[in-house]
């Protein structure tokens, strides 16, 4: 998966999304205008390429690609206080959160949003932050839970990050490698809502942290190891779903070596789509490492079936989930 340039398709961006290898595109903030622009983007890629998924980083607070003319969510944070008043409305809101994003990204043509972080708060990280749903495991696998159930009540799935928990480190993994030393038994709280929310049927995908856990693999990120994507995620876990690269621009997966390095050796450890953005030429070292991977026998993916299945609510159930999310303060 990898981004495109700017509000419409540049000739270079379509010579890169007629490649097969290409599963799907991911937005930013550069590719928004306005919901017409956004609308007319959309339907531009998939004029080219109608089986690609199209996905953003639409997470609410401090990481909301799409703004003007989209519903401005608070933090996801915010609602850990309404959890220790309430748990049950936390959750109904939760719910009618994530129904009210999915919604409003299918109806501009967009298919998936990364989301939820499943990240547990520690008060220390410089790039998870309020992006959590609370300090407490137990907390997190409810109110991710439930934003997951309202993604899938629209029709999109849910995609659980960063695996094993990035909520640890101070490091910013975009800017730096960090690497979180708490021991296995610490880890475990971490991991819990992953465990979870996959045992619950939730997570159709997962995105592993550019963190190294030393606890289990010294030498490799989380995204880089099968000890944690194999071993972990798949046996010991049980998830059967996608494993989503996170981007293999980030400076948190240099040491993986050179892109092409870096993708052979994500898809060793176990991931099913690598993502790669901001660097186009990067995207074609991407482009030749899924070549020579299939011709090794490494399986092809397409994400054409995560599109969504077009159970959009009534537009009077979308303003009555809007207007309740408003007086709640969980839009601003």
């Amino acid at each position: 998966m990898t981004d495109v340039q700017g509000l419409t398709l540049t000739p270079a961006d379509r010579e890169l999304l007629l490649r097969p290898e290409l599963s799907g595109v991911i937005f930013f903030a550069r590719n928004y205008e306005s919901p017409q622009q956004l609308i007319e983007l959309t339907a531009s890629i998939r004029e080219l390429r109608p089986d690609l998924l199209l996905s953003a980083d639409q997470e609410g607070g401090r990481v909301q690609r799409f703004r003007e003319g989209f519903s401005r969510f608070a933090p996801m944070l915010t609602l850990e206080a309404r959890y220790r008043e309430d748990e049950s409305e936390a959750c109904e809101l939760a719910f009618l959160g994530g129904c009210l994003l999915a919604t409003e990204l299918i109806q501009h043509g967009v298919d998936l949003t990364f989301a939820p972080v499943l990240d547990v708060e520690k008060d220390c990280s410089r790039v998870i932050g309020d992006r959590a749903f609370a300090h407490d495991p137990d907390a997190v696998t409810a109110l991710a839970g439930a934003w997951a159930r309202g993604l899938n009540a629209a029709g999109m799935k849910a995609v659980g990050k960063h695996f094993p928990g990035h909520g640890g480190v101070v490091g910013d993994s975009h800017h730096e490698l960090p690497t979180d030393y708490r021991p296995m038994s610490e880890l475990a709280a971490d991991i819990a809502p992953f465990a979870a929310l996959i045992g619950a049927g939730l997570m159709a995908g997962i995105m592993p942290a550019h963190v190294i856990y030393p606890a289990l693999d010294a030498q490799h990120t989380a995204g880089f190891s099968p000890l944690w994507l194999r071993r972990t995620l798949r046996s010991a876990l049980g998830f059967d779903g996608v494993i989503f690269s996170d981007d293999l621009s980030m400076a948190g997966a240099a040491s993986g070596g050179d892109f092409y390095e870096r993708s052979l050796t994500a898809a060793a450890a176990g991931a099913n789509a690598l993502v790669v953005c901001n660097n186009p030429d990067a995207s074609w070292e991407v482009v030749r490492a899924v070549q020579d991977l299939r011709q090794q026998g490494y399986p092809s993916l397409s994400l054409e079936s995560w599109k969504p299945d077009c159970r959009l609510p009534a537009d009077s159930e979308t303003e009555q989930a809007r207007t309740r999310l408003r007086d709640a303060g969980l839009i601003l």
